[in-house]
């Protein structure tokens, strides 16, 4: 390893930089050699979290009750918004009364998607479906997208032909005076992405205020719902973390304004336990759950309830869910430490990037100097280190400096990331010298 050369690189010289630009591309080469297979593209739990909740698969057996505990039996027909023991564990979750839960499959991802779909093609609460509207007005609809942020999120609207705008975060969440501007003003917006809680990737906690400006807004539209994934709720990397990164209850909060409508609430248990076989849910006002479980039964007799019976068991209560968080925890922030340590070490005071130090969920934000992303992905590629690609955290995987990188620590082994973030951070500073020496000439 290269002795890190703290002077920063925007006050080197041309032929300094030339120097080390070769040193760097040396020190590159011989970590194409070590010929690595790394992972980092998505946020997935790695194998040691996945088996802290093999003890799930024992609690309802072949030889065990299978009856919630309202005596309905999981095996069969029925129950569309899910068992007690699931809608009780959301509610916990979540801070909302179990009347306000619906239960569904294991993905969260797909309950979003049916939500827009259901919008597209029926409408909301009685509203013109949005096709309908975007065939009147000849214009198409739009959703809100906070960015850098989730990347699935922006693929469902853009799925659906739904335009989207980009919205600044700042470090109190999304840049409310745009939110207010164009929700209060525009028929035409009919939604807005959210991470409330370690948001995807930034890691940031939307404040107070932010959370009591959202259930204050005034939408144009009477359709247009906040879509609050709050899919890292329980996800702490510190045990202070979950104090310090508080969140108002969105729900509470559009029911004290005298907006109860304006939000659908998203949670699942899919990294808490088996991401491939999880419970999700949504939380939502009385009238909103009304209006979605009409639908529903058309759609579905029940969901797993079985699945459902399984968790809310394993799970248990808010202490022993807590308990089961925290070993999560122990697991995956040594990696997260990994990373910001070689991050700091190798790249502190270059001038050349900056990064957040997230509190809870399951990303770092990286930005590098504009027009460097993609290539240093590319170089981290070529060396067998798969990142999230370039531009992925903004709507159209485009974005417009070219300079975010989501980090993803969780799914390799900490030695494993170990090695990646030391090769992250050298590509990074090869493909940051690089570009100072082009813009010398």
């Amino acid at each position: 390893m290269m002795e890190k050369n703290v002077k920063p690189y925007g006050q080197l010289s041309a032929a300094e930089l030339s120097a080390l630009c070769g040193g760097l591309q040396t020190e590159f080469e011989g970590w194409k050699g070590k010929a690595l297979k790394l992972d980092m593209s998505r946020g997935k739990p790695g194998k040691g979290q996945l088996d802290l909740s093999m003890g799930m698969l024992d609690t309802v057996g072949s030889g065990g009750p299978v009856a919630s505990e309202d005596g309905t039996d999981t095996r069969n027909y029925g129950v569309l918004d899910g068992i007690p023991e699931a809608k009780g564990l959301f509610a916990g979750m979540l801070g909302v009364p179990e009347a306000q839960v619906i239960v569904f499959g294991s993905s969260s991802l797909n309950v979003m998607y049916d939500t827009v779909a259901r919008s597209f093609t029926h409408g909301v609460m009685g509203a013109e479906p949005w096709y309908l509207q975007a065939a009147r007005t000849k214009d198409p609809i739009k959703f809100l997208c906070p960015a850098p942020g989730y990347d699935r999120h922006f693929a469902i609207t853009e799925h659906f032909g739904i335009g989207m705008v980009n919205i600044p975060m700042t470090d109190e969440g999304p840049d409310m005076d745009m939110v207010e501007r164009l929700v209060n003003s525009d028929e035409g917006v009919k939604g807005i992405w959210c991470v409330p809680k370690y948001s995807n990737p930034l890691g940031t906690s939307y404040s107070d205020e932010t959370v009591r400006r959202f259930a204050a807004l005034r939408p144009a539209a009477k359709d247009f719902r906040i879509y609050w994934d709050n899919a890292y709720c329980v996800h702490h990397l510190y045990p202070e973390a979950d104090r310090q990164d508080s969140v108002l209850d969105i729900i509470e909060a559009c029911a004290k304004a005298g907006n109860p409508d304006l939000v659908y609430e998203f949670a699942s248990t899919s990294k808490l336990t088996f991401p491939g076989a999880g419970v999700a849910a949504m939380a939502a006002s009385p009238a909103n759950i009304a209006d979605v479980k009409n639908h529903m039964k058309y759609q579905t007799i029940g969901n797993d309830k079985v699945n459902q019976l399984r968790q809310a068991k394993f799970l248990g209560d808010p202490e022993n869910l807590a308990a089961h968080m925290q070993k999560h925890a122990a697991i995956i922030r040594p990696k997260f430490e990994a990373v910001l340590d070689a991050l700091e070490t190798q790249l502190g005071g270059l001038g050349i990037a900056r990064w957040t130090k997230p509190r809870g969920g399951y990303f770092i934000s990286f930005e590098g100097l504009p027009g460097t992303a993609k290539a240093i992905v590319a170089r981290c590629k070529e060396a067998g280190v798969v990142m999230t690609g370039a531009g992925a955290t903004y709507p159209y995987g485009k974005d417009p400096d070219d300079s975010n990188i989501r980090i993803a620590p969780t799914f390799p082994s900490l030695g494993e990331i170990t090695q990646a973030a030391q090769l992250f951070a050298l590509c990074v500073k090869l493909v940051s010298a690089e570009k100072l020496l082009g813009e010398r000439g």
